[in-house]
Order: C-alpha cells, then structure tokens, then sequence
C-alpha cells in the first residue's frame, strides 16, 4: 500500500482512478453537443469500438446496466420473456429494471461456471401460443461476475447462438468485462461478439476509464439505441472528454490485464494455503470469492470490517463470503500486503 493511498481497493475494479495520461487526454479532448451529432471524440470512440469488435457500429452509455436495458427494450415488448443464467447482472444488480423499464420476465437457468446448459435453454423456449408469454432474447454474461469470473468458452457461446437464432430469438452478450475473457482465455474479442446480436462492455472495470459502456450491433439497431437512451435520459452533450478517458483505455489497458489476472491468481493460492477458507470458483480472471470455513475464523461483514482496519477495502457476498477483485489499481505489494493481513486476522481469532 502505498503512502499516498488510505486504503488497498478490492471491493471492485470499478474503484480503478484515472491515470495522469488519462487524465491529460481528457484535458485536450475535442468537444462539442452530441445530441446534434457534434462530438467528434464520441464519434471517434464508437467508429474505434465498432471496428475492434467487428460490429457495425457502436453507442457510448452511461453504464453497463443502461446498455444492457437498452438492448433489452429493443428485442423485445412488455410481457415477454428473457433466458439469462440464474447469476445474470440483470437479475440481480440492475434495480428492477427489467421490470421497470422493459416490463419483460426473466427466466433463470443454471449451468456450471455461469455456462448457461444448453438442452435447458432450449427447454424454457416458449412455443407460440396466445396464452403464453413471447420468449424473445437470450443473454450471456461473459466474464460471468458472480461465478468468480468465470470465462465462458468460445465455442459454447456459439452453440448457444445457433440454438437460440433456431428459435428467432435475438442473442445479447452482457460483456462488462469480455476483455478480460478475451486476454485469459487468448480468443479475439471480435470471436466472442460474433456469437451475439448486440454486446457491451464497459469501460470503467479493468480498463479503467471513469465513466461509460458501450453497446454494439448493427446499424439500424444502434441507431434505434440513441434514441432509447434519449429515453432513458442517457443523451450526452459535451462528454468527449469522458469518451477520450474510454479510447485511451482501449488503446493502452487491455494488455495489462494479464497482470491483474496474475495477482488475483497468487491471492487466491495464498489464501488456500491457509487452509481455513474455500474458494468456490476457478479463478480465471481477476475476480475472487473466498468463503470462511473454519469455525472462530472471521466471515462475512466481520471479515470485511476486519480487513478494512488492516487497509484493505473487499465486500462481503455473504455471511461468510467475501469477494476481492484485482484491477490496474493493484501491486504486487498490495497483494502481499493483503495476504499477511488476512495471516494477522486468522491469528487473532
């Protein structure tokens, strides 16, 4: 931990700060009304976006969560249905807002590691009948968040699309952190955005930048989205310097994700080797859920506090569940420093 820091910052790789690079961008960044089209930065990280994922063109949103309810409201009309993992950001970090915004269900499946089972999918597909809701969209989550960040592989994804364009429905790829995917798992992002109609991603997790997702699709239904999020509330006026903060981080950071993945790997070998606490899932990114498992250890919202004393920012999931998430924020001191913190806690009973 460094001196000029008051704490090490593992609730999230949302807590990420802006670079003095970053920053100087922002500075110089080229502005105008984006609402009449006039941003030239903005335009520039959409073209950018566009092209690095393959799709046809690119919106930049406030969040992933205003992404991921504006693709939604596109595919779909009040009543019907959505199939999403039983972990999906949706369902469980977005407000309601399915309900509130779109007035669709979702309907849950399971699948090891945040992998929706393919036959059970297709199982939950309504047939046409005038009696039952309209399943109309399947969506992905890639990295999965609440499998431990989980990467879901290539070539399910495609599976899954093939199955579900069998049965017209249209495919979202909820990609907060697909770049996270891209790097740990070595598959070019535009392989994962070819499994799906529409994708987002954002830009302030491990990328880093302060602000702002993006959504990709098509043409025809990105020009549909800008006027969604108008709806939403969501149109920008001169927020070029917050899209110059999302092209430098697309620019610069996407490398450095490997070395995020690299410390929250050595985190979580050193917390096994404690041998009172268990992690439930793989770690393949930057993500990391650790549960007490020896009794008289701390857990929970008692370990957190525990930590927070220690300097360590986490968030307790549940009542002995803890979750800490590596990002470009984080040094190798910093992950040394956590693991002999958690040594001192055990210690002190």
């Amino acid at each position: 931990m460094t001196k000029e820091r008051q704490h090490i910052d593992l609730r999230s790789d949302t807590c990420t700060l802006p670079t003095p690079e970053m920053r100087q961008r922002m500075a110089e960044a080229e502005v105008g009304d984006d609402v009449y089209g006039d941003d030239p930065t903005i335009a520039q990280l959409e073209k950018y976006t566009a092209e690095l994922l393959g799709k046809e063109a690119a919106l930049f949103v406030v969040s992933g969560t205003m992404a991921n309810q504006i693709a939604i409201i596109l595919a779909t009309r009040p009543g019907d249905e959505v199939i999403v993992h039983k972990y999906a950001h949706p369902a469980h970090h977005e407000a309601g807002a399915v309900g509130a915004n779109a007035g669709v269900n979702l309907v849950f499946v399971s699948g090891e590691g945040g992998c929706i089972d393919i036959d059970e999918m297709e199982g939950f597909v309504r047939p046409d009948a005038h009696y039952l809701a309209q399943t109309s969209m399947l969506m992905v989550e890639n990295t999965q968040n609440m499998a431990g960040g989980r990467v879901v592989p290539v070539d399910h994804m495609q599976k899954l699309y093939e199955r579900a364009k069998a049965h017209e429905l249209t495919v979202h790829l909820d990609g907060a952190r697909i770049f996270n995917a891209s790097v740990a798992s070595g598959t070019p992002v535009q392989d994962f955005a070819a499994c799906a109609d529409t994708v987002s991603f954002c830009l302030s997790k491990g990328l880093g930048a302060p602000i702002g997702s993006m959504l990709c699709g098509s043409k025809e239904t990105i020009r549909k989205a800008r006027r969604t999020r108008t709806r939403l509330g969501g149109a920008w006026r001169q927020a070029g310097m917050l899209a110059a903060a999302g092209l430098y981080a697309l620019e610069t950071n996407i490398g450095g994700l490997a070395a995020d993945h690299r410390r929250a790997r050595v985190l979580s070998e050193a917390i096994e080797e404690f041998g009172v606490f268990s992690i439930p899932h793989p770690v393949d990114t930057n993500i990391i859920f650790m549960d007490t498992v020896q009794e008289g250890v701390l857990g929970g919202r008692e370990l957190e506090a525990a930590l927070k004393r220690e300097g360590i920012l986490a968030n307790a999931v549940s009542p002995r569940g803890v979750r800490f998430v590596t990002h470009l924020g984080i040094t190798d001191e910093d992950i040394e420093h956590t693991i002999n913190a958690l040594g001192r806690i055990i210690a002190s009973g």
